[in-house]
């Protein structure tokens, strides 16, 4: 698509939980070389990056809004730390039925809605986290990088009171837009 720009969407804490996972992946970039997860807001992916028509952008972005109209705020449990070998460590995110629930209809919505194609990641389905070192974490520090976090403790807890659509300027991932969900 000639117009198109890459999107995805999804939870993004507020602070200070923000800058406490910001941090993370500074001292990953720092100690471990990772510099990777730096280009998004601490985040949990609810939809995969997509391509959508940049001059359609207004249509996506009500139609989210109406999504959230029938959602409800949610509570976000994070405690410790977790890896996919060899190239991946995250903060856990404790997966309930609500996330689990929010995260199913919104592809739903959006295939339905939208006609966004939205397949599970390596067909691995729906595992809620937030990263904090990827794609440029070498294998060699890979280990090193999870022997200093897999003990470290971390607890997080928040509400989410809207949806986030990340934008992608070409070099980064941008917070483009906020849905709120409905009050209560």
């Amino acid at each position: 698509m000639k117009n198109s720009s890459l999107y995805f969407i999804a939870l993004v804490p507020d602070e200070p939980f923000l800058s406490e996972v910001k941090a993370l992946k500074q001292l990953v970039a720092e100690r471990f070389g990772s510099k990777a997860a730096l280009r998004s807001p601490a985040h949990i992916t609810l939809h995969m990056p997509f391509r959508y028509d940049e001059t359609k952008e207004e249509k996506l972005i009500d139609a989210l809004k109406t999504f959230t109209q029938e959602i409800h705020s949610l509570k976000v449990s994070q405690s410790g730390f977790g890896a996919f070998e060899p190239r991946v460590i995250f903060v856990n995110v404790t997966k309930t039925l609500e996330l689990t629930t929010l995260q199913q209809e919104l592809l739903r919505f959006t295939r339905k809605t939208l006609n966004l194609d939205s397949e599970n990641y390596k067909g691995q389905g729906f595992h809620p986290h937030m990263t904090i070192a990827f794609r440029d974490l070498r294998k060699s520090k890979f280990f090193e990088a999870w022997t200093y976090f897999e003990q470290r403790q971390i607890d997080m807890n928040w509400d989410a009171h809207s949806l986030k659509l990340l934008k992608h300027n070409g070099s980064i991932w941008e917070i483009y837009e906020y849905m709120p969900f409905a009050m209560g």
